[in-house]
């Protein structure tokens, strides 16, 4: 068993807010627009996407070496000029299939450029299949000067003052040279993660021009010893489950026995750990005894389970050790805010508010939800899909769509933690796989859509938003692919679903894959798994045409 190691705040993706509690939970929105001038964009015409099928091009060995000279031979067809020059090894995967899936990053005088990646996937026999990603074909014959006159030290200064970052951090921040395309240039620029709690928990991602100190850009991805020996405990829910729990007692010196929330009973895995947060600091949540069964204790009861039980899904299912796939803890916070309406993940922890009592009631109690939370995790950990715009819908509707899969009772998110005054006024779930239409927009996203003002299931009802709401439409737009997942399983059942949807999220996506790259990447995974021309092929096929998503 590894040393038991309690993280510190990392990443953050979160879960929900807007005007009325329940428009796009498992998000944070801002409350107000931009004032008036040009919507800012990605350099679209930089990243080019790229999929390339092959009709199985023997090779030596499935290496990254071997990928990267066949890139090289091939440089004509893949209209990539210098291979060996601009792309570096990410990581190499060999899957259960014997399939190997080989990343790399674009680099100009290496320095990486930001989303601009591509894959090499060989079958079992070494033969290269497809090769996908995207590409930033203007920097080759650009002299962008990649020596960079600000220091890392004030970007991240820089930075931090452009969020209004609080005087003392969870965490330092993370400083990172890039090349950023955007507004029609490739910028030098920092990459600086600013991530805090508080009353307004932020998990920034600002790009500061490394030439000048300007910020260029900015997102907000909020969507997150001694030994112990484990033990059974129980709890109550907030819905009043019974719940089996693994827990850990420890005794200090002088004083009695504690027991802990506090998982170590899995093999490989550094832990499952839920903390308390209502002090507005982080504790192991703690009983002195091992049944945790006060109103107080029920949130934590929840956010403990649900969290193992997502964890064995992906386990079992997809041989997946942990969000990471290699044995990151599992933590969870609860009592976080004051009546907070939301959940969020923090790339460490899945943060759980308690709900006001009106719309909400503490959120861990459901567990799509925690599925979601978490799958925001499996996500930063593969695909890493930019939380912005169509990249940043896909983020959202594979966090959805296995939330559906994990807490497999229906096709809705969010139907347990729904309280009173929600219910009454027709909400019984956040968003519906099956039919995303049944609810509302907030007002303010009405004008950028077909003028129904409800969620779209279809690519016709498509909102074409700015990033200052919903960040370009991600819980939005993310109910398209929701409900082509969802007419998917309608004939070829869950579990097929789930093993089509996570290989392409793990093996094939990229941070700035969009709903065509999904196409592409959702079919070539059931080929991958079932053949072509399979009925499950064609029932991946025909999830995405049913919604407009036909090329």
């Amino acid at each position: 068993m590894r040393g038991k190691v309690i993280a510190p705040l990392v990443l953050t993706t979160a879960l929900l807010s807007a005007s009325l509690p329940y428009n796009n939970v498992l998000a944070v929105q801002p409350d107000h627009q931009i004032e008036n001038h040009a919507v800012k964009k990605w350099n679209e015409n930089a990243n080019v996407p790229l999929f390339v099928k092959e009709k199985h091009a023997k090779r030596q060995s499935a290496t990254s070496n071997d990928a990267l000279n066949y890139l090289e031979e091939n440089k004509a067809k893949i209209k990539i000029k210098n291979p060996k020059a601009e792309l570096e090894v990410e990581k190499s995967d060999k899957d259960e299939l014997g399939m190997t899936h080989v990343r790399f990053n674009q680099t100009k005088n290496d320095v990486p450029v930001e989303g601009a990646e591509i894959i090499v996937h060989y079958n079992a026999n070494d033969e290269i299949t497809v090769v996908n990603g995207v590409y930033n074909n203007e920097l080759e014959e650009s002299d962008l000067d990649t020596t960079p006159a600000v220091t890392s030290e004030k970007a991240m200064e820089a930075a931090k003052s452009s969020v209004k970052a609080p005087n003392e951090l969870d965490q330092l921040p993370t400083s990172k040279l890039v090349i950023y395309p955007f507004e029609d240039q490739n910028h030098l620029a920092y990459k600086v993660n600013v991530n805090f709690l508080g009353n307004e928990p932020g998990n920034w991602f600002v790009f500061v021009d490394a030439q000048t100190g300007n910020v260029i850009d900015k997102y907000n991805a909020i969507m997150d010893a001694k030994q112990h020996k484990t033990q059974t405990g129980s709890g109550t829910g907030v819905l009043g489950d019974h719940r089996l729990l693994h827990i850990s007692k420890s005794k200090a010196e002088n004083e009695g026995t504690t027991f802990q929330l506090a998982d170590y009973s899995h093999e490989g895995l550094d832990g499952i750990l839920t903390y308390d947060y209502s002090n507005n600091k982080l504790e192991l949540f703690s009983n002195k005894s091992a049944s945790f069964k006060s109103d107080f204790d029920r949130p934590a009861v929840d956010a403990h389970y649900n969290s193992e039980q997502v964890y064995d899904y992906y386990l079992n299912e997809h041989g997946r050790n942990s969000l990471d796939d290699n044995g990151m803890p599992i933590q969870s916070v609860v009592h976080y805010g004051d009546n907070y309406n939301n959940a969020f993940w923090n790339g460490t922890y899945m943060v759980y508010g308690d709900g006001d009592g009106e719309f909400f009631i503490p959120l861990s109690a459901s567990l799509d939800v925690a599925a979601h939370e978490m799958t925001h995790g499996v996500t930063s950990n593969s695909a890493n899909l930019i939380y912005e715009f169509q990249s940043g819908a896909l983020n959202e509707a594979f966090s959805d769509i296995f939330g559906a899969l994990i807490d497999d009772s229906d096709w809705e998110i969010g139907e347990d933690i729904m309280a009173p005054a929600a219910v009454a006024d027709g909400r019984t779930s956040l968003r519906s796989l099956s039919d995303p239409s049944k609810y509302p927009v907030g007002s303010k996203y009405v004008p950028y859509g077909n003028g129904e003002g409800m969620y779209p299931s279809h690519m016709d009802e498509f909102y074409d938003l700015p990033r200052d709401l919903d960040n370009g439409g991600v819980h939005i737009n993310s109910s398209i692919i929701n409900h082509a997942a969802y007419l998917t399983a309608q004939d070829i059942g869950r579990e097929k679903l789930g093993d089509i949807y996570y290989r392409a999220l793990t093996y094939y996506l990229t941070p700035t894959s969009d709903f065509s790259d999904a196409r592409q990447a959702i079919i070539q995974s059931a080929v991958d798994l079932y053949g072509e021309g399979s009925s499950e092929v064609e029932a991946a096929t025909g999830g995405l045409d049913s919604v407009g998503i036909t090329e």
